[in-house]
């Protein structure tokens, strides 16, 4: 049904049950954290995990979406929608001039090219005046959503996030699964073959890195309007680490390993705070226990284990 297998389906169903019933148990604003961050990893996964382009400067994307957003927001007022629309869509045109850059290259040359043009986007935005700096852009309003419906109510922006995400859930799914997507998969098996058989890899690759950054902005547009703020954090390397980490931990190339991820790096983040200084360690220690008991991250070893497609 849509695409999706039967144990997808219950995966999905599963989902939006736990997306509808923990507003009302959990701290909506922490849920709307982890929604942004499995959005983020979603979109990382999209590129890694179906193409193989491992890179390390995605949080130059989510950031700049998250600065445009809020930006437009605060100065402009614009509507809540389109807001988010201007992240995604300065994440896009970011993606395809620096993976226009990137892309020729592969493997660990390309990763180290995306950081390097990512860190370049960080230092623009620590000096850019319309970025506030190291202050950077402060008390974003959330303002409304198709003018009629106001977001300052929690729970309110709550369903609009979990809107968003579900949206570009379904939208992934839809690319990984079509035509397009199995050639995207085929270069990533074997890019010679692909070549070999009239495929213009690079091209793809563009396309997939171009979705990946959009949909990366789309996340970052969206964090800045629940927080109500877009700071360096967000174009920081640091960002682009975590990331990766979310998306290995929840299943490399699995549809629903990056929302694990995200909720557990998220959970980690928010209760292990209270050990101020160590919580680093403890979550290192964590990465690492999850790293060897599940090879194929949460999600993976489950498939694996079930042989199904998660």
């Amino acid at each position: 049904m849509f695409g999706f297998s039967k144990s997808q389906l219950v995966g999905f169903a599963v989902m939006i049950a736990l997306i509808v019933v923990c507003p009302f148990v959990l701290y909506p604003v922490f849920l709307m954290r982890v929604l942004c961050a499995a959005l983020f990893a979603c979109s990382f996964n999209l590129m890694i995990g179906y193409v193989g382009l491992l890179s390390f400067g995605q949080a130059a994307f989510f950031g700049m979406g998250s600065y445009i957003s809020a930006w437009t927001m605060k100065h402009w007022g614009i509507d809540a929608s389109i807001a988010i629309i201007l992240g995604g869509l300065t994440g896009g045109v970011l993606g395809l001039v620096l993976g226009y850059l990137a892309i020729r290259r592969s493997g660990i040359y390309f990763a180290m090219i995306t950081l390097a043009l990512a860190q370049m986007v960080y230092f623009f935005c620590l000096e850019a005046p319309f970025t506030g700096g190291e202050d950077g852009i402060q008390q974003v309003p959330r303002g409304h959503l198709f003018g009629v419906i106001n977001l300052s109510n929690d729970m309110t922006m709550y369903w609009v996030v979990s809107g968003v995400f579900i949206a570009a859930f379904l939208m992934i799914h839809r690319i990984i699964h079509s035509p397009f997507g199995q050639v995207l998969k085929g270069i990533r098996e074997n890019e010679p073959r692909a070549t070999s058989l009239g495929y213009r890899t690079d091209d793809y690759k563009l396309i997939a890195f171009v979705l990946s950054c959009t949909l990366a902005g789309v996340a970052g547009g969206t964090k800045a309007l629940v927080f109500g703020i877009a700071t360096l954090t967000d174009v920081h390397y640091s960002t682009s680490g975590e990331v990766v980490l979310t998306t290995l931990l929840g299943g490399l190339g699995t549809v629903f390993g990056p929302v694990v991820g995200a909720v557990v790096v998220t959970a980690m983040e928010n209760y292990l705070a209270q050990f101020g200084a160590w919580v680093t360690v403890t979550q290192g220690f964590i990465f690492v226990v999850c790293v060897l008991a599940f090879r194929r991250g949460i999600i993976g070893e489950i498939a694996a284990k079930f042989r199904t497609s998660l």
